[in-house]
């Protein structure tokens, strides 16, 4: 067994205990395995060991290793996990299957510009900066509700979940409550969040995708 599958393995029981500790079903909750800076050769036991779902931060990095694994894997599910630029959008919608990060008006219109051109319909997160800190994506908290408004309403986008990424040297718990809410009042029942440090606590407070990278596949 090679050390990303062994490791999957251990970050499986974890998920499965913290959905049970919750009084959760383990199969609702979705894996997201973050792959980011490692290639193939590291992808691919994870895949065989019956992942599906993976996280990307960067278009151009996807497109260089994804469509072959594609290729043999069509049922995998590609999820953008990082901060996307809008004349990325072209890219992030015919490579993705899942966009995590739409975060502001310009974002919004780039992608229903390009959803009404191919037709294809990537999942739509918001991205929520929980902490307000200024040097990470996301909509503030104060403004999300208008936000998701205004990509239903003004572009017509389905928005089906919200992501957050809480500050570092925080208590992450706050944070996950508060996407909670915000969800909760716009009628949204995916929620991602939570990472290799605390994707039992996001559990615990309603997560229903948990993106996991180093708990996987080790240190970057």
């Amino acid at each position: 067994m090679s050390n990303s599958a062994a490791q999957l393995a251990e970050v499986r029981e974890r998920l499965a205990r913290a959905a049970r500790d919750t009084g959760r079903d383990p199969a609702e909750i979705t894996l997201v395995c973050v792959s980011k800076t490692f290639g193939p050769e590291d992808i691919r036991p994870v895949l065989a060991s019956g992942e599906r779902h993976f996280g990307e931060n960067r278009v151009q990095e996807a497109e260089e290793k994804w469509p072959a694994l594609r290729t043999d894997y069509p049922d995998l599910e590609l999820h953008l996990i990082g901060p996307l630029q809008s004349n990325k959008a072209r890219e992030a919608v015919a490579l993705f299957d899942v966009i995590e990060t739409v975060d502001r008006e310009k974002i919004a219109e780039a992608l229903a510009k390009e959803i009404k051109r191919t037709g294809k319909h990537p999942k739509l997160y918001v991205q929520v900066n929980t902490g307000a800190e200024p040097q990470k994506a996301g909509i503030l908290p104060e403004d999300a509700d208008a936000f998701i408004k205004t990509c239903r309403e003004t572009y017509g986008l389905e928005i089906s979940g919200l992501m957050c990424i809480p500050p570092v040297d925080d208590q992450a718990s706050p944070h996950f409550a508060l996407l909670n809410k915000i969800a909760a009042r716009n009628g949204i029942k995916i929620m991602s969040m939570g990472m290799s440090s605390d994707f039992e606590l996001a559990i615990q407070l309603g997560a229903t995708h948990v993106r996991v990278g180093t708990a996987i596949f080790g240190k970057r």
